[in-house]
């Protein structure tokens, strides 16, 4: 099976999104790390915001970022409420059209997050019952419910910080995610290697997932659930 995707690229603008624009509102959900996050004086950093405020400052712009719930992000700026959102957003079918997507700058595979010892088979029938921790809004979670549908139990949450504190409190079985964020955030740390958790390994993993950008200035559409993001 071919690997699956995620890709995150600088924002791209709409014709009236101009380098003469004299504010740029962003928005960012602040709990991606190392792409987004934030430090102990309450500023946000990481990849994502840095790459925004470069922006702004060559388009001689003052810049403001919005820190909101991932799932927020894309109903936001169809919105209105923002002209861009630096963040890694998935162009599904259900996006394309609603909103401009960016080139790439930057590839992040998705995995599967597991206990070491375990020995789950990728199917339905393998995954029966197990409960699999997922972000809200993400076009990861879009993509394991609609191939696994309802033989996996999904447990629900608002960012990546909140599955990897129920994973090693023992209350989902595994989660599905970015490789570099739950390498960094998980794997590589203390805690997980005491907790012995590792991916799924690339060479069994699933398909090849439509590309993943950050995303873009908003259209005139009207915001829905079915634009995932993530």
């Amino acid at each position: 099976m071919k690997k699956t995707l995620a890709f995150f690229a600088i924002a791209a603008f709409l014709p009236t999104f101009t380098a003469r624009a004299d504010k740029l509102t962003f928005g960012n959900e602040g709990v991606y790390p190392p792409f987004s996050m934030v430090d102990a004086s309450g500023k946000l950093t990481g990849f994502e915001p840095e790459l925004a405020r470069e922006m702004c400052k060559r388009m001689d712009a003052e810049c403001d970022i919005v820190v909101m719930d991932f799932k927020a992000l894309i109903p936001s700026l169809l919105q209105g409420k923002l002209d861009g959102v630096v963040s890694q957003i998935t162009p599904t079918s259900e996006c394309v059209g609603k909103v401009l997507f960016s080139r790439i700058l930057l590839q992040n595979l998705y995995s599967f997050v597991i206990p070491v010892n375990s020995n789950y088979v990728f199917t339905k029938e393998g995954l029966q019952g197990v409960k699999i921790g997922l972000t809200r809004g993400g076009a990861p979670a879009k993509y394991i419910v609609d191939t696994f549908g309802d033989a996996i139990l999904p447990v629900w949450y608002d960012n990546q910080d909140q599955i990897k504190i129920e994973m090693l409190n023992g209350r989902v079985d595994m989660t599905f995610g970015a490789r570099i964020n739950w390498r960094l955030g998980l794997i590589d740390k203390p805690e997980g290697k005491a907790g012995k958790w590792r991916r799924k390994p690339s060479g069994s993993a699933i398909r090849k997932h439509p590309k993943t950008s950050v995303a873009s200035a908003g259209s005139s559409a009207p915001a829905t659930k079915s634009c995932w993001s993530g």
